[in-house]
């Protein structure tokens, strides 16, 4: 009975993790959300405030952009006059945008956390030794799993 109920509660804590992990949007996501005329007004409404700030921060950095350019030429023109070196950089190192984990990452971390669980649930005599070889089999195949599905949306 007792091993029922852990295969029970394991078989749970796995579907659970399962569906926590899951990328895609269902379709029953939703809740009985319906939407009405009004908020797709609203919506409309708060995109076109959006852009005008958007259009107007833009105009703003390019203006200051401007400013930075002319006050900068106006110090080397007056170094050259005076004799002194004056050294600046322009160029601004571009930061890459973080993508996140990989799902070969969370498949090895969901399949290592859960192989090790099942592992020493399964070996009763060492625990330790089950949840060791359930960890490193359950993060292979995790890891496999998430590789080929990164490689379907195009990350490797």
């Amino acid at each position: 009975m007792k091993r029922f109920f852990y295969t029970l509660s394991i078989t749970l804590i796995i579907a659970v993790i399962m569906m926590a992990c899951s990328n895609s949007p269902k379709a029953g996501n939703e809740m009985g959300k319906t939407l009405t005329y009004a908020d797709t007004i609203g919506l409309a409404e708060f995109q076109e405030w959006k852009a005008h700030n958007e259009r107007l921060a833009a105009i703003d950095a390019y203006k200051n952009a401007n400013e930075k350019s002319t006050a900068q030429a106006e110090r080397r023109s007056a170094a050259k006059q005076s004799g002194t070196m004056v050294s600046s950089s322009e160029n601004q190192a571009k930061v890459a945008k973080k993508k996140g984990w990989s799902k070969a990452a969370k498949g090895a971390t969901i399949g290592a956390g859960s192989g090790a669980i099942l592992g020493a649930v399964i070996h009763k005599r060492n625990r330790a030794l089950g949840a060791v070889i359930g960890g490193v089999v359950g993060g292979g195949v995790g890891y496999g799993i998430g590789r080929s599905k990164d490689k379907k949306d195009g990350r490797y």
